[in-house]
């Protein structure tokens, strides 16, 4: 099978290098990288030129925010499956795509998810948070879980039959989309339960209160947008799951 690997940037030179490294040095053989750029004002454009017909197909041009990017992305993908590998994100390892694709086959899984670690920007050998993911049920977004969706690969006849990011959120269209994908629709998920990707601290729903405060209304309009109903703690307990994670690092 092929997998599509979707990177969206904008204004990410000083990152974007270690990302699309971490996507080449993989040891599957069969991956189709697509990279959209928001029309970025610095070097960005630059350091993804350089690496030629390695990449399969760049985008550049101006879009209306992530959500609209990665559904660009969507679109132009080809393979079966589909991860998105934000611009300031890595892989754990080179063989990270070699398991996940194993794992979709061997269990002839609809997805797959792991773990995941914030890193230092700075220093990516540097670990922050850790999240577990565990296995699982498809219960436990009752209780507030969601896999990290930079983690998170799902075979992209879904995508066609579901849709991709909903554009009129501007923080939890991931977590909307894998809800309806797992919770919704209820497809199959396999657990690996390893490090998967190491993303750098600094992501937009978690830079301040503020913002976390704007994603868990979020969080609750993907419930209602889905016409599903949560369970009496379910909003409370998905950022309070957070705090725990700083108590998991290494």
């Amino acid at each position: 099978m092929k997998i599509t690997i979707i990177t969206a940037c904008f204004n990410n030179a000083d990152t974007i290098r270690d990302t699309i490294n971490s996507v080449l040095s993989q040891s599957y053989p069969d991956i189709e990288y697509v990279i959209v750029d928001g029309n970025s004002t610095d070097r960005t454009l630059q350091v993804v030129k350089e690496f030629g017909g390695r990449i399969s197909r760049i985008i550049s041009e101006k879009d209306d925010g992530i959500y609209f990017a990665l559904n660009k992305g969507l679109k132009a993908a080809t393979g079966e499956v589909i991860a998105f590998l934000h611009a300031d994100d890595l892989f754990a390892n080179e063989h990270v795509i070699s398991k996940v694709m194993k794992a979709l086959e061997d269990e002839q899984a609809d997805s797959v998810y792991g773990d995941l670690v914030y890193v230092d920007r700075n220093d990516p050998g540097k670990v922050t948070r850790t999240w577990i993911s565990g296995n699982y049920s498809r219960d436990l977004f009752l209780k507030g879980w969601m896999p990290p969706h930079p983690a998170f690969f799902l075979r992209k006849k879904y995508y066609d039959q579901f849709g991709g990011f909903n554009t009129s959120f501007t923080s939890a269209a991931d977590y909307e989309l894998m809800l309806r994908m797992l919770y919704k629709h209820k497809l199959s998920a396999v657990y690996i339960p390893e490090v998967l990707t190491k993303m750098r601290v600094g992501g937009k729903s978690n830079v301040s209160i503020g913002n976390r405060i704007h994603a868990n209304k979020e969080d609750r309009r993907a419930w209602k947008v889905n016409g599903l109903k949560p369970g009496m703690f379910t909003l409370t307990r998905k950022p309070l799951s957070k705090v725990f994670q700083f108590l998991k690092k290494g």
